[in-house]
């Protein structure tokens, strides 16, 4: 048996009999309308309390009893202390009402009558009485069996206020009817009391109670006629006649089923293909990697099986984990990349059955496009919570929205609020918990580990700090210097700063073979060969390398390390190896082991070390002179091939040098001088000029030029500013 499919607009072609009987199903907003419908049409139960009048009058018994022993005693304080203690704030017009027996005596006389008289007669909380909905409440009392009361003969507090009234006397006047109110709104007890617990039975028994089905078919009964168009009804009846057919195992064919999923799974596959492409023209170097693209599948396969998991377990759409997919991307990657996938997600969540609800498909969109934009205000792995709330928030708002674009109740909003709050803070420090795990499987460095690497309490940092003071606050220099260059070309200043930290932590082995860790000016390259000076300058490089692997560095700060010299030759050394023994000196042994740097970072890194070093060493810094400095510096490297391997362009280097003039213009600029320390800065520059102002130089114990060995180890960029101080050293 087969059944044509229809849509809703067309007329039938042919007349569509029943076979077997069937039920047509509610749909899910039908069922809950009833349901809430039938829940409200329970009337509400309340407790009836017996004695809440006696109660009451004794209460005020007791009130008047101390009244009246303050007024025999002419203890007006006392009189008013009393009326404090109840609550009562009495008019000087008033005192003589509570202070006169007579009239005290009627005071007392109306308030118990009207306690013990009306109180019993039905009395609640107006608040309760404006939420029934039904024209009967029912009644509970523990002496009689539960009955029903109409509303309209219940009383409410502002009731009761106007009947005590007429048990005073005639012509009491108004400011003691006024007194009498006080007192009762004090001492008021209700005689109903809601009973929540038996209300919530009786409703969840209305809303069991409301059927499955809205209609049966017989069999043999007509669904439509040929020629009758397809309304809603008809079609919900067609659907459920299929269904029906479908579980007895009659339906002929199955091809509709099998062309859908075809359909779903051919739209599924151009959706992803829309974000393939865009990875491969923005970023090809992902499909290189096949860890990213597997990490990036696995993502997408957790994400849709999660969805399948709520369909099986009956969970609402805004438990869908959209944030745990959009974080990772967005941290590892970028937010672009994280926008575009999670907007893919979105409409293809859509074209599942259990989540086709339009709302639905914007929640996911609002969440995820959240979730990938937080990370900008995000840096530290402590501030999950910030990206936490801005999920949730924007997530919520989403749904607010659509629930008052669709005038849906707002009880449902709320409670798709506490999944929504719960949905975000689950995925995100799922998300959180796993980024290491997903750094170490793709290789990639985050700025939230890069932060952490940062952190100068960290044991390579700390020991470079205490063993080498002079290189650690070359270090700083450097890291501003490079952070500001690479904003400069939008190239990423925090790894800048980071593998600056750490690209001289080499030198800590051997600090004092370095100029700025020599204080006292002694220098211990002047009693070395020039092959074991330059051994040691190499080192720090090598050394610097297994210092890092053995303290677990990421492998992006390490190639600062050896990449910030290059291959450049250790110009000094080795010219003056081959002074001593002639022409046959092998290059090799006077040259950086590289590579040359292979990023903008590392390649901005190499200007900005030798740019600092070299500024650092002038005698009489001018803005000039500065410019002047650092344009030689990036020329000789750039003329020595050292920045042919990286991306960095001639405009870029041209925005770099700019940079840096403007930096290192603010931080070696001459200083003035204090007449109290006049005679130590004459004393200095009246000293030995053979002291080295190259960014290379150590400085020898005598003029002679072999002092001025590159201990600092900077690099050749600087040798021109090293050979003017070898001049100047000449006797």
């Amino acid at each position: 048996m087969r059944v044509t499919p229809y849509t809703e607009g067309m007329v039938a072609p042919e007349d569509v009999i029943a076979q077997i009987p069937f039920s047509v199903p509610k749909s899910g907003g039908e069922l809950e309308r009833e349901r809430r419908e039938a829940a409200e049409a329970v009337p509400r139960t309340f407790d009836e309390r017996v004695a809440a009048g006696d109660s009451v009058s004794v209460r005020l018994g007791r009130f008047f009893d101390r009244l009246d022993s303050a007024a025999v005693a002419g203890d007006t304080l006392g009189v008013g202390r009393i009326l404090q203690v109840s609550r009562v704030t009495a008019q000087p017009s008033q005192m003589q009402y509570v202070l006169d027996d007579a009239q005290r005596s009627a005071l007392r006389t109306a308030a118990q009558a009207a306690a013990r008289e009306v109180i019993p007669r039905g009395m609640l909380d107006p608040a309760e009485l404006s939420s029934v909905l039904t024209d009967i409440i029912y009644v509970r009392s523990p002496d009689r069996p539960e009955r029903t009361r109409p509303i309209d003969q219940l009383l409410t507090s502002r009731d009761f206020y106007a009947e005590s009234v007429l048990y005073l006397p005639p012509g009491f006047p108004p400011d003691g009817q006024d007194l009498l109110r006080m007192i009762l709104i004090f001492h008021l007890e209700y005689s109903l009391v809601p009973n929540i617990v038996a209300t919530e039975v009786g409703r969840n028994a209305a809303r069991s109670s409301v059927p499955l089905t809205k209609s049966d078919v017989l069999q043999g009964e007509a669904i439509v006629r040929a020629a009758d168009p397809i309304g809603p009804e008809t079609l919900e009846r067609l659907d459920a006649y299929s269904s029906a057919l479908r579980e007895a195992g009659m339906l002929e064919s199955e091809e509709p089923l099998a062309v859908a999923l075809l359909g779903a799974s051919l739209l599924t596959f151009m959706l992803l293909s829309i974000f393939g492409l865009l990875l491969f023209f923005s970023r090809p170097q992902v499909y290189q990697n096949y860890r990213w693209l597997t990490l990036l599948w696995l993502l997408t396969a957790t994400y849709f099986l999660a969805a399948y998991g709520m369909q099986r377990a009956d969970l609402p759409s805004e438990w869908l984990p959209i944030a745990f997919v959009a974080l990772p991307v967005a941290v590892l990657w970028d937010t672009r990349m994280s926008l575009l996938l999670v907007l893919i997600l979105a409409a293809i969540t859509g074209t599942l059955a259990p989540f086709s609800s339009y709302g639905t498909v914007l929640v996911v969109m609002g969440g995820g496009a959240a979730a990938a934009m937080s990370v900008r205000a995000v840096r530290r792995r402590s501030e999950t919570w910030v990206s936490i709330a801005i999920i949730a928030g924007t997530a919520s708002l989403v749904s607010l929205a659509w629930s008052l674009s669709t005038s849906e109740p707002l009880i449902g909003f709320a409670q798709s609020s506490i999944a929504i709050i719960g949905n975000a803070t689950v995925s995100a420090l799922l998300a959180v918990g796993f980024l290491w795990v997903f750094e170490l499987f793709t290789g990639i460095t985050t700025d939230q580990t890069l932060l952490e690497w940062a952190d100068p309490t960290r044991p390579l940092l700390r020991r470079l700090s205490m063993e080498a003071p002079g290189t650690y606050a070359h270090t700083i220099n450097v890291a501003n210097l490079a952070e500001a260059g690479a904003a400069e070309v939008g190239a990423n200043g925090l790894l800048c700063r980071v593998g600056v930290l750490y690209h001289d932590i080499g030198k800590m082995l051997k600090p004092h073979y370095f100029v700025e860790n020599q204080p006292d000016g002694r220098n211990p390259h002047d009693k070395l060969k020039p092959e074991t000076s330059a051994a040691i300058v190499r080192e720090h490089v090598t050394e610097g390398i297994r210092l890092a692997e053995e303290g677990k560095v990421p492998d992006v700060v390490v190639d600062f390390i050896r990449q910030h010299h290059g291959m450049q030759r250790i110009g000094f050394f080795y010219q003056k190896a081959r002074e001593e023994s002639g022409a046959d000196v092998d290059p090799a042994r006077f040259t950086y082991p590289g590579p040359k740097p292979q990023s903008k970072e590392t390649a901005i890194v190499m200007l900005a070390d030798s740019c600092e070093s070299a500024a650092r060493a002038m005698r009489d810094p001018t803005p000039d002179r500065v410019r002047e400095l650092i344009n030689m510096v990036v020329e000789s490297k750039v003329a020595d091939g050292q920045l042919d391997e990286s991306p960095l362009t001639l405009g870029e280097i041209a925005r770099v040098k700019s940079q840096f003039v403007k930096i290192l213009g603010g931080v070696v600029h001459r200083r003035i001088e204090y007449p109290e320390t006049r005679h130590l800065t004459k004393q200095s520059e009246a000293g030995d000029p053979g002291t080295p102002t190259d960014e290379e130089g150590v400085g020898s114990s005598t003029g002679r030029p072999t002092a001025t060995a590159e201990a600092s180890d900077e690099t050749d960029g600087g040798e021109a500013s090293a050979d003017t101080s070898t001049e100047s050293r000449k006797d």
